[in-house]
């Protein structure tokens, strides 16, 4: 289970499967960067980003459990259409925007204790949106489900995101210093989409480490 074989193993997937996940997810992460574009015009650039939260929870819970149930659909040979994940996602829209404010809104308080707080709920809360899609779990219980998980591999699962965000904000640090939204909008856009798309790949890694945690433990 070590990381830079989970990151390997995930990378393959990624690349086989591309085409899928593109027109699965990314039209759906282009209008949500249209649609955090328009709020912070019309709010202004000392706007509460309480307002971007809202925006993500809107999209995100959308694409994010499609490609949750891409992934396990794949795992067992199967193909399902875009249209099938995408109505399911739906379904589970509602509980997925409830974990994701929940999750988001500890995480952030945990960043503002000292910063360390907030780096380990990020890391016991990794596994919780597989744990409501795919276990069909309650918010809470999803939470709980994925700290007890957790255990015994705070690490692995540490390095995970760390190998995967660490190079993507960067990225997208250097493209807005060379290139401010604010004078380039359209291509700012362009890069937030390239950005978030991109960060999907953390998921498709996460599901293979939760996959091969769930078999090592047996549940």
């Amino acid at each position: 289970m070590n990381p830079l074989n989970v990151i390997r193993d995930a990378l393959y997937f990624f690349q086989r499967n591309l085409g899928q996940i593109v027109t699965l997810c990314l039209p759906l992460v282009i209008l949500e960067a249209v649609l955090q574009q328009l709020v912070d015009h019309a709010t202004g650039p000392n706007a509460s980003p309480g307002y971007g939260l809202v925006v993500g929870l809107l999209v995100y819970p959308i694409y994010t459990a499609a490609l949750i149930l891409f992934l396990d659909a794949r795992s067992r040979g199967e193909s399902p259409r875009n249209r099938d994940l995408l109505a399911r996602a739906l379904q589970l829209w509602p509980k997925f925007a409830l974990l994701a404010a929940i999750s988001t809104l500890l995480i952030v308080l945990g960043l503002s204790m000292f910063f360390v707080p907030g780096i380990y709920l990020t890391v016991v809360f990794a596994f919780a949106e597989y744990q409501l899609v795919l276990r069909d779990e309650p918010p809470l219980a999803a939470l709980k489900s994925s700290f007890e998980l957790s255990r015994g591999h705070f690490w692995r699962i540490f390095v995970c995101i760390l190998a995967v965000l660490g190079p993507l904000m960067l990225l997208k640090e250097t493209g807005f210093s060379v290139y401010p939204p604010a004078e380039n909008p359209v291509l700012s856009l362009v890069l937030e989409s390239i950005n978030s798309f991109l960060q999907l790949f953390l998921s498709v890694v996460l599901f293979r480490l939760f996959m091969l945690i769930r078999e090592s433990s047996g549940k």
